[in-house]
């Protein structure tokens, strides 16, 4: 955050200020009173659960010098500003702040949508542009209305970069935060099942993605997955310079010669001007080629040299905690805990990774949970995924969980199988049958969707033994 005084945070939230209008903001914006420090502007938002304006007080013994409230709150000592609606003022505030950042330096914001692969591409980004310039790009998943708003206020007059997720609640909100950010660049990865029971259709999320290019300024650029016919149409809807990642021959920013082992992922990656360079990932998982091409597409308009781009990528660990994170087990069993999330599309690719890998070399077993956020599509996408174990020959299967009761029933009805998968209503439950069955040479996938909580059944299996 920029040192901004609060009669100037005022007129960015069009708030009405009670207190002395000289203090200054140098600190950081909080929606969380814990996280304060002196210096720092605390917004307090109403919550499902809670009201910030209940933590006024710890925020200020926390070091807030102001805050943005709904309404005037009595014994505060430090400036309030109320505005109708705090998280439209957190909007304001970030768009304010950005454009005061830009008129004084050449900062450019790249802004990703997709319903897969977000935040891998954010990380990738980060690791390549970071070696050119401050880079600033969101934690975890903060994509929101809260989230994004939250990250662009991590500027700084230094930062070069701002990488920006703008994630998908609905029409009109990939819109708003691209109002809020007005991407230089904007990155579109895939249109998939990820929150179709939200949106009703693979069509609506499309029209939500699409709200990206759409709002993009004739002057930038739109960096799109070749490879997805949704993404693609997209090309119609924008006024931006089109520039294409994917496998395809039509591609600006292509690979071929995907491979994946245990240790990464390898893929020769063909730029604009018809160089190619071998790129070896630690990250595991063919589908996370995608998005080091999206990352390689930004950074190499950006400026930033081939030789810095593949260098980043091939030197990251990780895409994410609990994002196809491998671990080796003493005992010779190798862990991949890819239980952070879970869509249709991203529980296929686990499993094709799961299958590629293991094939002729280890035993491969499935630990699978429920993918949340699918609505009427649920009943079908459990079942199918239940078959596409089978069909890819997964060993063993292990599902966990009510929600995800299909995946086995679907595993059971394909017909190939007899006995090879086990359904399980409790993490417990399954923890010790798993415990019991693991030897040496195993290959263990574990994939859920957060809510599914079974990170913790990965984590407890990998530490068992040193």
């Amino acid at each position: 955050m920029i040192d901004i005084s609060v009669e100037e945070i005022a007129e960015f939230v069009s708030g009405e200020l009670n207190g002395q209008s000289q203090i200054r903001v140098t600190g950081s914006v909080e929606t969380d009173s814990r996280l304060c420090e002196p210096g720092s502007l605390f917004v307090a938002k109403p919550g499902e659960f809670t009201d910030g304006h209940e933590f006024i007080a710890s925020a200020v013994e926390q070091g807030a010098v102001a805050v943005i409230v709904e309404r005037f709150v009595e014994g505060v000592s430090v400036p309030q500003i109320k505005v109708a609606d705090s998280v439209s003022a957190l909007g304001l505030l970030a768009m304010n702040v950005l454009s005061v950042i830009r008129a004084k330096n050449n900062l450019k914001v790249i802004g990703i949508t997709g319903s897969n692969g977000k935040t891998t591409t954010k990380n990738m980004l980060k690791a390549i542009l970071s070696r050119a310039g401050e880079t600033i790009a969101p934690i975890e998943s903060y994509n929101n209305e809260v989230g994004a708003p939250y990250s662009i206020l991590q500027v700084t007059e230094k930062t070069k970069y701002l990488v920006v997720e703008l994630g998908a609640g609905g029409f009109g909100t990939i819109k708003y935060l691209a109002n809020i950010s007005k991407p230089d660049i904007g990155v579109v990865l895939k249109v998939g099942l990820a929150h179709v029971g939200e949106f009703g259709s693979i069509e609506n999320t499309a029209k939500i993605k699409s709200e990206l290019v759409e709002s993009l300024a004739p002057d930038s650029i739109a960096i799109l997955n070749y490879d997805d016919g949704y993404v693609r149409a997209m090309a119609e809807k924008t006024e931006a310079k089109t520039l294409w990642f994917g496998t395809a021959a039509e591609s600006d920013f292509r690979a071929n010669a995907q491979a994946v082992s245990v240790n990464g992922t390898h893929f020769d990656l063909s730029w604009p001007d018809g160089q190619v360079s071998s790129v070896n990932l630690q990250i595991l998982g063919e589908h996370h080629v995608l998005n080091a091409l999206a990352a390689a597409a930004v950074a190499y308009t950006l400026g930033v040299s081939k030789s810095e781009i593949v260098s980043a990528l091939e030197q990251m660990p990780l895409a994410e905690r609990w994002r196809m994170e491998v671990f080796h087990r003493g005992d010779g069993v190798i862990f991949i805990n890819d239980a952070y999330n879970a869509s249709p599309d991203s529980m296929k690719a686990a499993l094709q990774t799961l299958a590629q890998i293991g094939r002729g070399k280890h035993r491969t077993i499935a630990i699978l949970g429920e993918m949340a956020e699918l609505g009427e599509f649920s009943r079908h996408e459990h079942d199918a995924i239940g078959r596409v174990a089978v069909r890819l020959n997964i060993d063993e299967l292990v599902v966990v969980g009510q929600g995800a009761k299909l995946i086995h029933m679907g595993a059971e009805q394909e017909g190939s199988w007899g006995g090879e998968s086990k359904f399980f209503t409790e993490i417990d439950q399954a923890l010790a049958y798993v415990r019991g069955m693991l030897r040496a040479g195993d290959l263990v996938l574990v994939k859920s969707s957060n809510s599914a909580n079974l990170r913790k059944l990965g984590d407890d299996l990998v530490e068992e033994v040193s």
